[in-house]
């Protein structure tokens, strides 16, 4: 449900207005460094408040670790990461609270929990929560050691250039999406298991649980299928398994094998979007316009690619230790 991962485990935990957000991680070896200014780099990039496009609400985000860790080690035992939340506006969400936002978790959230569901600023559903999932991500980058992951914006409302999406999306006063494409080099051959465990698997199911992702694809993806298949395959070239192309992305039969990993991930525009729109208001049980206020993302592909690399990080560290790579504390 709220958790993910069968050694390096993280279950995530808060809502959008309450108290705070945080994760608590399973499985991190004894011995780990983790000082607090390492989290500093991957915490200011999911922020918002300062990037253009980006929500203006503004939040300190300094993880507190509140357990497993001492002395500034890991101790071995779980670990607990608090994130609290200081700038919060919930009056925004009391006036549409009749009012489900179109493409947003309000209505089915209403509808599977009784009205009991905290709305206000999406709750439970908020990309707020993915502040303590990127904490976990610092700590599972520490562990895959020479493994990069690079994650990247490669389009923003159907423009490659950041800037003319966003002013699509200005002169629309409208949200726009986008598609981020993340490289993880490194990687031994091996990884990953045939059918239900597979990488793809595996990462596609965690970067669906992101917030407004709507498609996953490796290497070249939709496009293998407009492809023979004498062009889509991937020569092999040395016993190390480099290939001369990599339209597979890094993955054959669901195991890594030894080249790049390459995935891409499109978010759809935000639903929070100030132009005037319908909705049911359950109240009247009529369609009515309205428009959202609040504080939101003109585009929230912007901050995901820290996000897509911290739920990659973990995913991948889980998959070394199943394999029984454990990885080694200095």
């Amino acid at each position: 449900m709220n958790s993910f991962g069968r050694i390096f485990r993280v279950q995530v935990f808060g809502e959008s207005h309450g108290a705070g957000v945080g994760v608590v991680i399973d499985g991190c070896p004894a011995g780990l460094k983790v000082p607090i200014e390492d989290f500093t780099p991957d915490m200011e990039r999911r922020k918002g408040g300062t990037q253009k496009g980006a929500t203006p609400r503004q939040e300190e985000d300094i993880p507190a670790l509140k357990s497993g860790v001492f002395n500034g080690r890991t101790t071995g035992f779980p670990i607990m990461i608090y994130i609290e939340n200081k700038n919060t506006r919930s009056a925004d969400y009391d006036k549409l609270r009749a009012i489900p936002r179109p493409s947003h978790a309000d209505f089915v959230a209403h509808k599977k929990f009784g009205g009991f569901e905290d709305y206000r600023g999406g709750g439970h559903f908020s990309a707020r929560l993915t502040t303590g999932l990127v904490a976990a991500g610092v700590i599972a980058k520490k562990l895959l050691k020479n493994i990069s992951i690079e994650a990247k914006i490669i389009e923003v409302g159907g423009e490659p250039g950041i800037d003319a999406g966003l002013q699509k999306a200005i002169d629309a006063k409208d949200s726009v999406g986008g598609i981020i494409e993340c490289r993880v080099n490194g990687l031994p051959i091996g990884l990953g298991e045939p059918h239900f465990d597979s990488v793809e698997s595996l990462i596609a199911h965690a970067m669906f649980s992101i917030p407004a992702v709507k498609g996953v694809e490796f290497g070249a993806g939709f496009g293998a299928a407009k492809m023979f298949g004498s062009q889509h395959n991937d020569a092999i070239e040395t016993y190390e398994g480099k290939t001369k192309t990599n339209h597979a992305g890094g993955i054959v039969g669901g195991i890594t094998n030894g080249n790049e990993l390459v995935f891409r991930v499109a978010v759809k525009p935000t639903a929070s979007t100030p132009k005037e729109q319908e909705s049911l208001n359950w109240e009247t049980g009529q369609v009515e316009k309205f428009s959202v206020k609040g504080r939101h993302d003109l585009c929230v592909a912007l901050r995901a690619p820290v996000i897509v690399e911290a739920y990659t990080a973990f995913i991948l560290t889980d998959l070394m230790m199943l394999s029984g790579v454990i990885p080694t504390i200095v």
